[in-house]
């Protein structure tokens, strides 16, 4: 009994000997043997093997595991039609997240253009002298020169990324 349990569970789990046997520290001869009924394993990898095929010992030891029975076609068909349920609500979800970033980056876009003409070019009559006004002046410069040579691009590509992902 032992022998088909270990062997009908470790095939309705879907493992073969060798993953068995890496499991459990074994070599794979040896989760053969267990299999053919040429030995047994000892109390400690009774419980390992137990615990790896999530099964009670005693249904290792007593119980007769009956193989399950191949799935019925309208079974089969039943589950991958749930499965691709599944994958088209991911896709949707990507979909939606994806155009909720690209609608975010051109509002963000929009804001500091806004911010940016209301501000005008105030940090250019700051005084310089002051060692620390003169690097934040540097560095809000360069923030503003760089993103008005970046930011159209990136607005552009964010509205043609609105416009692809747009449900159909």
């Amino acid at each position: 009994m032992l022998k088909d349990n270990i062997k009908t569970i470790r095939k309705a789990k879907g493992l073969s000997q060798e993953e068995l046997a890496i499991k459990l520290n074994v070599v794979r001869q040896t989760i053969s043997k267990w299999e053919q009924g040429l030995s047994v394993p000892d109390s400690e990898l009774l419980v390992s093997l137990s615990e790896v095929l999530g099964t009670s010992v005693s249904t290792l030891l007593g119980e007769t595991i009956k193989e399950k029975k191949e799935d019925s076609l309208n079974e089969i068909s039943e589950k991958l039609e749930i499965i691709n349920l599944q994958m088209a609500r991911q896709k949707e979800t990507k979909r939606k997240i994806w155009q909720s970033l690209f609608i975010c980056i051109c509002v963000l876009i929009i804001i500091i253009f806004i911010g940016l003409i209301i501000l005008g070019n105030e940090y250019m009559k700051w005084d310089y002298s002051d060692p620390e006004l003169a690097v934040l002046g540097v560095g809000v410069h360069s923030f503003v020169w760089l993103f008005v040579r970046v930011a159209p691009i990136v607005f552009i590509c964010s509205l043609i990324g609105i416009y692809v992902t747009r449900k159909k």
